[in-house]
């Protein structure tokens, strides 16, 4: 017989995403119910870019000020062309950038962030958390949501979040069975002390270096302490049959004519685990009945404009305004949360992609780039606008 357990909200997936969807509920007076795959909560990988829309929903949810224990704040955003070693550009994060959106610019350590959603979580009287559930089907009946995991257990509910990432089994319920799209491409990442930190690169400084299919990015983490660097390139050798692609000789080549900066970085960046970028195309179904997916479940991304977390936390913020909305309507709540969140996610995923290739470009139209970026002054914010305010 089936163990099973009713619980008022599910939250499936026990990331950022799903985290903070437990918070931001909990905190509207709903009593929420955290299911993990792992057997521990923790963030695999490195660095983080957090940009205001994300630090404003962090406050929303009442963790910025925990996170801002372990963060950078970084004063300029610096685009380097790979080759030349010369800057193609730059942005003021410092008190202009601030003034305008009302919130910083944050890198940090990935584990540091969910530690901070965690503890809030933890502290929180209306959260439970639970680990080692693995949810491979979920239905909803109507009056409730039902989830099965691998080991037999069922839970129902009156509100199911599917936050469980980039293969999401709650994903495949709502929009049908699919595969992750591949983008050939491949980051290794890490970080190390900041003593070893490039002396080129400054404390207070998000660096990003790029080149024709490849790219790398650097900046400090965990109060300065550690020194953060992904390198990111594109494998001619990718094949969705086998793993031998992205290695370590490819990121040599790739990054063979690169300046003495670069080449200097990769050989302090760990090449023990590859970390091959996907995302999918938007979708419209996000919601049934008392079912709805969140993060990277809804909208998985490529991670060029550093959006990926950000637009998880924004959509806990959107999901508990809907819920505040339609307070006893859980269906009409999620149908609000889906066409407020639907539009603008899609938008970053098409805007992600053509980032990628703009970065990306060849020299003949890297050189029209870096003549036509040339000129702009660093307190420039119409690009980002749309992304950053509130």
């Amino acid at each position: 017989m089936s163990d099973i357990k009713t619980v008022s909200t599910l939250v499936v997936g026990g990331g950022i995403g799903g985290l903070a969807a437990a918070l931001a509920l909990a905190r509207q007076g709903q009593q929420v119910h955290v299911i993990e795959r792992a057997d521990a909560f923790a963030e695999v990988g490195a660095g983080l870019q957090l940009a205001p829309n994300a630090s404003r929903a962090l406050d929303r949810l009442g963790v910025l000020d925990n996170v801002r224990k372990t963060a950078v704040f970084p004063q300029r955003l610096v685009w380097m062309d790979a080759l030349s070693g010369a800057q193609v550009t730059a942005m003021d994060l410092g008190e202009p950038f601030q003034s305008r959106y009302g919130y910083p610019y944050i890198v940090m350590h990935r584990s540091d962030l969910l530690d901070a959603l965690l503890n809030a979580c933890r502290a929180h009287a209306r959260i439970s958390l639970e680990t080692s559930r693995h949810v491979v089907e979920v239905a909803d009946h109507g009056d409730m949501a039902e989830a099965r995991c691998t080991d037999g257990s069922v839970y129902r509910c009156g509100l199911l979040i599917g936050a469980d990432g980039l293969r999401s089994a709650v994903r495949g319920m709502l929009a049908g069975p699919g595969e992750p799209v591949c983008s050939h491409y491949v980051a290794y990442r890490g970080t190390i002390p900041v003593a070893r930190m490039s002396s080129h690169a400054g404390s207070d400084n998000v660096m990003m270096w790029t080149g024709p299919d490849m790219h790398l990015v650097q900046y400090p983490v965990r109060r300065g302490e550690l020194y953060n660097q992904v390198a990111v390139f594109r494998s001619d050798r990718y094949s969705p049959d086998h793993d031998d692609w992205g290695t370590q000789d490819e990121m040599s080549a790739r990054f063979a004519d690169a300046c003495t900066e670069v080449k200097d970085a990769l050989t302090m960046i760990a090449t023990n685990r590859r970390w091959p970028l996907f995302d999918r195309a938007p979708i419209q179904q996000w919601t049934r009945g008392r079912i709805a997916l969140l993060g990277d479940a809804a909208h998985p991304m490529l991670q060029y404009l550093a959006q990926g977390a950000a637009q998880a936390l924004e959509d806990a913020c959107a999901l508990a305004d809907a819920f505040a909305t339609h307070a006893g309507d859980t269906p009409a709540a999620l149908d609000t949360y889906a066409g407020v969140r639907r539009a603008r996610t899609a938008r970053v995923q098409h805007t992600a992609r053509i980032f990628g290739d703009i970065i990306h470009m060849e020299r003949v139209g890297a050189a029209v780039r870096n003549t036509l970026l040339a000129g702009r002054q660093a307190d420039d914010y119409t690009p980002v606008n749309w992304l950053y305010a509130a």
